[in-house]
């Protein structure tokens, strides 16, 4: 359904564990309405939902809302460590159009 390169999984086990104990949540991935394009992306910690799906990437627990899924089917999401790009990406090659900064998109 979905895949995180090894530089994401590196860089999300690196946040995961500089997370406090006392706000120990889970790394959700999923979308939410909004942004110029319709839908944007979403990547934060969370409390695991009956509605949610947990992935394992290498040792890395990730959930997903099972009504995101049809939406996350063949995102990649890569991490960029560039002097002139450093972050998190998503690509989706299910998006008929996105907005040009590429946090939202339309299917």
């Amino acid at each position: 359904m979905l895949h995180i390169t090894p530089n994401a999984i590196k860089e999300l086990k690196r946040l995961v564990s500089n997370q406090a104990e006392a706000d120990q949540k889970n790394l959700r991935i999923g979308i939410k309405g909004g942004g110029c394009s319709g839908l944007s992306y979403l990547l934060d910690f969370d409390a695991t939902t009956d509605a949610d799906t947990v992935l394992n990437f290498e040792g890395l627990e990730v959930i997903v809302n099972k009504a995101h899924a049809l939406y996350l089917q063949g995102i990649e999401l890569e991490f960029a460590e560039g002097l002139n790009n450093r972050g998190f990406t998503f690509n989706n090659p299910n998006a008929k159009e996105t907005c040009g900064c590429g946090s939202s998109f339309a299917v």
